[in-house]
């Protein structure tokens, strides 16, 4: 029995059997820890989704900002963007029954035994774990609920920018969204930056990582995370695993086995 974090798969299939071939992936045995963006650029999304919910419990997701963007698609809360891949999930006979399992996956996973989180963009330098689980809980309900599609017309934008307890009502969870799934760069004092996605060696010296923030509280906590393909799964900070090696952009797609660390990696020759 092996656990396997993959980085994000964007509808990248074929490159993703191809990386489950080469960990020797037994799917009465093993689990999966994904990344989120299981889904868009890439050509094959519905073969991503359908695979996956067919896992059952053998796997573990986070939502990332492509598979929330495929929710809001869906109840037309927003317009395809350029370089969408969505539509054969917008016609495909299973579509309902994908989204409704789609919109029940958390964000955040947490195994105290393993001794991992993992979300798909990272945490916010402010949150311990155990406020990181209460604030994603908050927004899971809502994602749950039966008025779930009344989020997704207020989920978009870049305010506010910075965490506070104060924070109520679509403004909170809009944030608490946005730390989870779209964040790269923070100004010294935790406020998001939510412009800049370059690799950190172009970073301007006024933005650092979220993960190098120096008031960050969970610099103790192994943390598992995607989303930032022009990192190319490098991060010398402890504690950090980016597993976004870029499939999508014809890189490749990357594994890491939990209990060990040993580290797996197939080409990708899909591109946007």
């Amino acid at each position: 029995m092996s656990t396997y974090a993959i980085g994000d798969i964007q509808g990248c299939y074929q490159p993703f059997m191809a990386l489950l071939e080469a960990i020797h992936f037994d799917k009465d045995k093993d689990t999966l820890w994904l990344t989120g963006d299981l889904v868009n650029r890439g050509p094959q999304s519905l073969e991503v989704l359908r695979f996956v919910y067919a896992l059952g419990d053998r796997h573990q997701i986070v939502l990332g900002n492509h598979d929330l963007h495929l929710l809001a698609l869906a109840v037309g809360a927003r317009e395809p963007s350029d370089g969408d891949t969505l539509s054969e999930i917008m016609v495909a006979p299973d579509k309902d029954e994908l989204l409704d399992w789609l919109r029940h996956r958390p964000l955040l996973v947490r195994d105290e035994q393993l001794g991992f989180v993992m979300s798909h963009a990272g945490l916010c330098p402010s949150w311990t774990v155990d406020k990181a689980m209460t604030l994603a809980q908050e927004v899971e309900a809502v994602l749950r609920g039966n008025a779930w599609r009344d989020f997704f017309p207020h989920m978009y934008g870049n305010q506010p920018d910075r965490w506070s307890d104060t924070l109520a009502g679509t403004d909170r969870l809009r944030c608490i969204v946005n730390y989870f799934t779209r964040m790269r760069y923070c100004h010294a004092d935790g406020r998001m930056n939510l412009v800049r996605n370059n690799a950190v060696a172009d970073m301007g010296d006024s933005l650092v990582p979220w993960f190098d923030v120096s008031i960050r509280v969970n610099a103790d906590v192994n943390i598992i995370f995607g989303h930032w393909a022009a990192l190319e799964g490098k991060v010398s900070t402890p504690n950090l695993y980016a597993m976004d090696t870029g499939c999508v952009w014809g890189r490749s797609l990357s594994a890491m086995r939990l209990e060990d660390g040993a580290l797996f990696s197939t080409p990708c020759t899909v591109s946007s």
